[in-house]
C-alpha cells in the first residue's frame, strides 16, 4: 500500500487484464572555429516548474570537472528541440554540457535548479528524495527541459556524490536515442561529455555528463512528495501546471463526471499502458520502476539497469540489485499499474472521491492488453484482432501466446526470430514460407511446425506486401544489447570515442541492415551473459 497521509484507495491489485507479456545523421565533433558563434539555445524565464515557488525546488550550479572533453551528441535531439546541432561544435557548448559554466543566452540566462521529490523503490516508500544528480538547467523557448546528469552533488543527493562514470553515461546516452528512432516515447540525449575526473563506484572510473532533454522531466514522485507531507496547494499547483501544459483536454472532457484531476489521472494510465506494451514488444526491461522513475507524460526515464532481451526469458532480472525480482521483465505491466495506483493515492485529495480514482485507473487494464495485442500480432504481420474480439482472444490467442511458449521453452533469442521471421516472409514464394532458419533455433521443433502452419493458413488471407511492410517496421535488426554496450564503453574507456558515435548512427536506423555492422545484428558472445548491471550502473 502506498504510504501517503489521509485516504487511501483501499487494496491494491497487481492483477491487470496483460497478457503474457527517418534516417538522422550524426556529425564529428571536432572544433570549428567560424562554428563558435552557432546560436545556444535560448532560456524562458521564468520556466514553468520555477514559477511553482520555492518549495519544488533548490537553485544551485553544476560543479565543475576537470578538462571536459566530448565524445558524442545527437544530431537528431538537437532538431528535434529547434536547437542549431552547429552550436554543438563550440567550446561554449562543451563548458556548458559539462558544468563548467552557465549560459547566459536569453531572457536573463539560465538559472539552474534541481527539483524535490518522493517516491516508492522496490515497492517500500522511501519518504524524500530528489534530483541527486540532475540539475535542470532551465526551459527552452521552445518548450524543452534540458537537464545535465551527472553534474555534482544537490541538496537531494543524500549519501550520493552526484556524479555519473562513463560506463552508464555511455548506456544513457545511446539507449535514449535508440528508444526515440524504435517509436517508444522517452526521454532524450543532446550530448555526452567526458572527464578524467576520478569517481569511486565499484572500481575508481571517470566522470561524464549527459544532457538530456524532454518536454518535462516530472514524475509520479514529485505528486507523490507533496501528498505525503499534505501540503495540498502545492499538489494542486503542480497538478494545475501539468495539465495546463500537458494535458489541457482533460480541463473540459465530460468523462468521470468532468472532474479533470480524474481525467488527468486516467491521461497519465493510458499512456504509462501504451508505453509499457512497447516495452514488452521489443523486449525492453527498465531494471528499476520505482515511482520515482515513472513520467508524468508516460516517456521512458531514468536508464540504468536496463536491458533489452537475449534470450526469450519471461522471468528475465536485469538489475543484479533486484534480489527479489520485482522488477523482472513480465512483471514489468503489473508494476506500472502499481505505481499509477500510488499517483491515484497521490491525487485523490484533488480528484475528492476514492470511487472515481478507481475508475479513473481502470482504463489500463483495457489499454495495455490492446496496445500489446497490437504490437505483438504487427510483429507478425498481422492486423488487430478482429473488431469485437478481446485483446487477448482472437488471433492474439491463436499465434502470439503460442508462439511466446515457444520461444521460452527453446531459450530463443527475441531479437533474431523476428528478424529470421520477417525475411523469411518476405522470401516467401506463392505465399510458401521457408521456415528452416527458424527451426534452426527451435528446440521444440513439433510445436514450432504446428504453430507456423497455424501462421501460414492466417497469412494466406493478408496482402503480402502490406504484410511485409508491416513486419519491417516492427521488427527491429538492432537493439542496444549490453554486449554492444559494453563493447563501446571498453572502447570508450581506452580513449576511442568512434565506436559511441558508429553505435549511435546504427541505432538511429535500426530497421536499416547496415552491412558493415552485421556482426551487431548477431547472437550475443558467451561473454555476454556474464555482464552484471546494478543500480549503480
Amino acid at each position: 500500500m502506498c504510504a501517503h497521509s489521509g485516504k487511501n484507495l483501499g487494496r491494491s491489485s497487481t492483477e491487470t487484464n496483460s497478457t503474457t507479456l527517418q534516417a538522422l545523421s550524426l556529425t564529428p565533433l571536432k572544433h570549428n572555429a567560424c562554428m563558435s558563434e552557432s546560436p545556444a539555445p535560448q532560456w524562458r524565464k521564468p520556466g514553468r516548474f520555477e514559477a511553482l515557488g520555492p518549495a519544488f525546488f533548490t537553485y544551485l550550479h553544476p560543479t565543475p570537472v576537470s578538462e571536459p572533453h566530448w565524445i558524442a551528441a545527437s544530431v537528431s535531439t538537437a532538431r528535434w528541440m529547434g536547437l542549431n546541432p552547429q552550436w554543438l561544435h563550440s567550446a561554449e557548448a562543451l563548458q556548458i554540457l559539462s558544468g563548467n559554466a552557465v549560459s547566459d543566452h536569453g531572457n536573463s540566462g539560465s538559472k539552474p535548479l534541481a527539483t524535490v521529490y518522493s517516491g516508492h523503490q522496490f515497492g517500500v516508500w522511501a519518504g524524500q528524495l530528489g534530483d541527486g544528480r540532475a540539475i535542470l538547467l532551465g526551459e527552452t523557448e521552445q518548450g524543452f527541459e534540458v537537464q545535465l546528469k551527472g553534474a555534482g552533488r544537490t541538496p537531494y543527493s543524500r549519501m550520493g556524490d552526484g556524479r555519473a562514470v562513463l560506463r552508464s553515461s555511455i548506456r544513457e546516452f545511446l539507449c535514449s536515442e535508440a528508444m526515440t528512432a524504435l517509436g517508444i516515447p522517452t526521454t532524450r540525449a543532446l550530448a555526452l561529455t567526458g572527464s578524467p575526473l576520478p569517481v569511486a563506484r565499484e572500481t575508481m572510473e571517470t566522470a561524464a555528463v549527459v544532457t538530456r532533454v524532454a518536454e518535462s522531466f516530472i514524475r509520479f514522485g514529485h505528486f507523490e512528495h507533496f501528498a505525503a507531507r499534505d501540503m495540498q496547494a502545492e499538489l494542486k499547483a503542480l497538478a494545475d501546471m501539468v495539465i495546463d501544459q500537458h494535458y489541457p483536454e482533460c480541463r473540459t472532457a465530460a468523462a468521470l463526471n468532468g472532474n479533470p484531476y480524474a481525467n488527468f489521472l486516467q491521461a497519465v494510465s493510458e499512456r504509462t499502458a501504451r508505453l509499457l506494451a512497447q516495452w514488452q514488444g521489443v523486449g525492453f526491461c527498465h531494471g528499476v520502476m520505482n515511482t520515482d522513475n515513472m513520467s508524468i507524460l508516460g516517456l521512458t526515464i531514468d536508464y540504468g539497469p536496463f536491458q533489452f532481451l537475449d534470450v526469450f526469458d519471461p522471468g528475465h532480472i536485469c538489475n543484479h540489485s533486484d534480489s527479489q525480482g520485482r522488477y523482472a521483465f513480465n512483471r514489468q505491466p503489473q508494476v506500472a499499474y502499481w505505481n499509477l495506483y500510488c499517483l491515484g493515492q497521490a491525487l485523490l485529495p484533488l480528484i475528492g472521491d476514492e470511487e472515481l480514482t478507481i475508475a479513473a485507473l481502470e482504463s489500463y487494464k483495457t489499454v495495455f492488453p490492446a496496445a500489446y495485442a497490437r504490437q505483438m500480432l504487427a510483429k507478425l504481420g498481422l492486423p488487430e484482432n478482429e473488431a469485437g474480439t478481446p485483446a487477448t482472444e482472437g488471433r492474439f490467442a491463436l499465434l502470439v501466446n503460442p508462439l511466446l511458449q515457444i520461444l521460452a521453452d527453446s531459450k530463443v533469442d527475441y531479437t533474431i526470430f523476428f528478424t529470421r521471421l520477417t525475411a523469411a516472409v518476405a522470401q516467401g514464394q506463392q505465399r510458401k514460407i521457408d521456415f528452416e532458419p527458424l527451426r534452426d533455433i527451435i528446440l521444440d521443433r513439433a510445436s514450432f511446425d504446428a504453430w507456423s502452419l497455424t501462421y501460414s493458413e492466417q497469412l494466406a488471407q493478408m496482402d503480402k506486401a502490406q504484410t511485409v511492410d508491416l513486419m519491417q517496421k516492427s521488427n527491429p535488426r538492432f537493439v542496444l544489447r549490453n554486449h554492444l554496450g559494453e563493447t563501446v564503453i571498453r572502447a570508450a574507456q581506452a580513449g576511442d570515442f568512434a565506436p559511441v558515435q558508429q553505435m549511435l548512427a546504427v541505432l538511429q536506423t535500426p530497421y536499416d541492415p547496415h552491412p558493415d555492422h552485421a556482426d551487431w545484428a548477431g547472437f550475443p558472445p558467451d561473454w555476454a551473459s556474464s555482464i552484471e548491471i546494478s543500480c549503480s550502473s
